[in-house]
């Protein structure tokens, strides 16, 4: 493959981002809440177009969805510490709601089945994941930009290797796989 840099090139942005993202995590989030943001308020723009232009359906929900992405856009652009906050908070509830609702059916599990603890102790990790980013959604939020940072970087570096293996395979070292 002769375009084989291009993926050099993309591994290498991406670590790049990863490695900022370590640096920078606050800038990042807030970074990427704006993107959200501009992206949503677009959408919901482009859809209120589109329930005003357009008289062949029904059109209250289209035009409710795009004017609830207009508020929230603006919401994410003109607020983006709020935002994080709800969006972690929302995760938050699910993971309460969701362990809570594990450790019920764990112990349901009970007679059935043997070595169902497991299954509880999930349940109980996921509630007290919740409860941490009910108490600290701040540190949630540093976690969820880490967790992106690190997987940014290790794409980018399995991406610049498959470049390389690219390139042995361009330049004649590499046998081609034989087709079936």
């Amino acid at each position: 493959m002769q375009r084989w840099w291009l993926f050099t090139v993309r591994g290498v942005f991406a670590v790049l981002f990863g490695v900022a993202a370590l640096v920078w995590p606050g800038l990042t989030l807030l970074a990427l809440i704006i993107l959200w943001g501009a992206y949503t308020f677009f959408d919901g723009a482009m859809t209120l177009y589109l329930t005003l232009t357009h008289k062949e359906w029904p059109r209250w929900a289209l035009g409710l969805i795009g004017a609830l992405g207009l508020v929230t856009g603006l919401i994410a652009l003109f607020w983006p510490g709020i935002t994080a906050t709800a969006l972690l908070l929302l995760i938050a509830v699910w993971a309460i709601v969701t362990g809570v609702l594990q450790i019920v059916d764990g112990i349901r599990l009970r007679k059935v089945m043997t070595n169902e603890w497991f299954y509880v102790v999930t349940g109980a990790l996921t509630v007290l994941l919740g409860v941490i980013l009910v108490v600290n959604p701040a540190a949630g939020a540093m976690a969820f930009v880490i967790t992106i940072g690190v997987f940014a970087i290790l794409w980018g570096v399995v991406l610049v290797l498959f470049s390389l293996r690219l390139k042995r395979l361009d330049g004649g070292l590499v046998r081609p796989a034989r087709r079936v």
